[in-house]
């Protein structure tokens, strides 16, 4: 790695400690265990940095950080949290000396996490080797994650930071329930706010990151089928982290096994399994994790008729956090392109979801999930009866075979200068399409699904 390499990768990890000492110092009291050691970690990692430098300045520069000399590229989920809050506090810059002591420290982490959307830039204390370079601030309302641009940035540094669980899961036998709390807030936030082009953006495919992908979508997944029957607030948020953990365990799991590009043998589908346990086991022993968590990752392979795995493990009735995220995983797995299976079309996942009459799926469970995706999903390019192709902006839920769909091309792949809509289900047929034929892969079109909604 280039010097320039590794002093980006200690100013990223600096601000990563830093996010997660506020996040703590935010949801726990100052006294909590979780507290200090965060805070500790923050502080350990500062003195890493700085080294023999006299001090160092975290800066803010157009929405960005900046430490010391070295800007950071792109703001994470959980580095945005951390953004807002300064920008809340009017906070421009923080010089840390080296002198700097951990009771100082602590005291600006308790003083930041103290400011919870004010209005008007609060007023910060000083320390003795802690300056803050503020800036006038009349009033700051954060904007909401509304769009589909700011969804979909949402959704690429979940991607990020699951990634970044991952690799901290493998180095230290854990994940950080900071960052991880973290990111399942802010697609907690982002399913609430703009559930539809959240779930489009699940259907993007990406080989490359599939571990990650499958993280991030199954947390939304999970969260989208809770929210509809009614569950929201923290226990909401416990359903998309036990949805987002689920297959944690699969780090212990060897690689030529995780990463092999055919169908795995028998003995090695045996080992595979093992991930489950190991999963339970690992979420078991990571302070601040609800109990939940553990249960779903141990779980998430059983099915109702007491098939699945792990083998001989019976369950009068499966929590239905844990039958939310088996059907999420299910669904997230066949339709993601992998180098051994093609992906299959939703109504081919629906079928074996819905298959053996309940007895491995709860039924109502499915139907509801159907309702909130469709059988051709929103951000789903589709050919209609009448040859054109367009792409899904709603669900019926009285029909799910029947969308609103925006037409964009023509029978012969012409794109239209002027595009319409159609309601599939109340269209009057004649010229106008009234059913979907099949799904299309967008990158036969050279088109951008979500730019298309």
């Amino acid at each position: 790695m280039t010097d320039h390499g590794r002093r980006l990768q200690l100013a990223d990890e600096l601000l990563r400690r830093f996010a997660s000492a506020l996040r703590a110092a935010q949801l726990y009291s100052a006294s909590h265990p979780l507290v200090s050691r965060n805070i500790a970690g923050f502080n350990d990692t500062l003195a890493h940095v700085v080294g023999h430098q006299p001090g160092l300045t975290l800066g803010v520069v157009g929405g960005e950080f900046v430490v010391g000399d070295v800007p950071l590229p792109r703001a994470s989920v959980t580095m945005r949290d951390l953004l807002r809050r300064l920008e809340r506090a009017g906070v421009e810059r923080i010089t840390i000396a080296r002198e700097v002591t951990f009771d100082e420290i602590a005291a600006l982490v308790q003083a930041l996490a103290a400011i919870d959307g004010a209005a008007a830039a609060p007023e910060l204390p000083t320390w003795p080797h802690i300056q803050i370079g503020r800036i006038e601030v009349q009033q700051r309302v954060d904007a909401p994650v509304a769009d589909t641009a700011a969804i979909r940035e949402v959704y690429q540094d979940a991607t990020v930071i699951a990634g970044h669980l991952w690799e901290i899961t493998q180095r230290e036998g854990r994940p950080d329930p900071g960052q991880s709390h973290a990111v399942v807030d802010s697609l907690a936030q982002a399913v609430a706010q703009n559930r539809t082009a959240l779930l489009a953006l699940t259907a993007l495919k990406n080989y490359d990151t599939y571990t990650f992908t499958h993280m991030v979508n199954v947390s939304i997944l999970t969260m989208a089928q809770a929210r509809a029957i009614g569950i929201d607030g923290p226990q909401l948020r416990e359903f998309g982290l036990a949805g987002l953990m689920h297959d944690i365990g699969k780090v212990r799991t060897p690689s030529d096994i995780l990463n092999k590009p055919d169908r795995l043998t028998d003995d090695e589908f045996t080992v595979m399994k093992r991930h489950v346990v190991d999963g339970a086991e690992i979420l078991r022993r990571t302070p601040e994790m609800p109990a939940l968590v553990p249960i779903v990752a141990f779980e998430h392979h059983l099915r109702i008729d007491g098939s699945g795995y792990p083998a001989g493990v019976r369950r009068d009735g499966l929590n239905l956090a844990t039958q939310l995220c088996g059907i999420a995983d299910v669904y997230d797995a066949m339709r993601s392109q992998r180098k051994y299976q093609q992906a299959f079309p939703t109504d081919r996942i629906l079928a074996v979801l819905q298959k053996n009459d309940g007895t491995q799926f709860d039924q109502h469970l499915v139907r509801r999930f159907v309702q909130i995706l469709g059988i051709y999903p929103v951000g789903n390019l589709v050919r209609l009866n009448t040859g054109e192709a367009g792409i899904v902006l709603r669900i019926n839920p009285q029909d799910p075979h029947r969308p609103q769909v925006r037409v964009v091309f023509s029978e012969t792949g012409r794109r239209l200068n002027r595009p319409y809509e159609v309601d599939l289900l109340r269209s009057k047929g004649g010229t106008w399409p009234t059913s979907v034929q099949i799904p299309l892969d967008p990158a036969e079109y050279s088109v951008d699904p979500l730019q298309l909604l």
